[in-house]
């Protein structure tokens, strides 16, 4: 079977949407990755010096800013694929 341009486009098309979507999960991965990690245990004796509501940072972002970054992440994630969706005029199988 020979290509058709509009299968090309099509496929380009896919790739630009994959590779945006690869590039959203990049940044929240990386953003998760220094909230849990990095704030949590490598930077932890730094930030014990805030204190937050009688709490040291660092175990404040170990026991429950994390949580509250996760949820943001999630909700940024969303919204970004949702307008991603619409650029590629992707549609859910509902």
């Amino acid at each position: 079977m020979i290509p058709t341009n509009e299968n090309k486009e099509t496929n380009i098309a896919r790739k630009k949407y994959w590779k945006t979507n690869l590039k959203y999960l990049g940044a929240l991965l990386s953003i998760w990755f220094l909230c849990s990690f990095g704030a949590g245990i490598l930077f932890r004796d730094t930030l014990n010096e805030i204190r937050i509501g009688g709490f040291k940072l660092g175990f404040w972002f170990a026991q429950q800013g994390a949580i509250y970054i996760f949820t943001i992440l999630i909700i940024a994630y969303i919204f970004l694929m949702n307008k991603l969706d619409k650029k590629y005029d992707v549609e859910d199988d509902n």
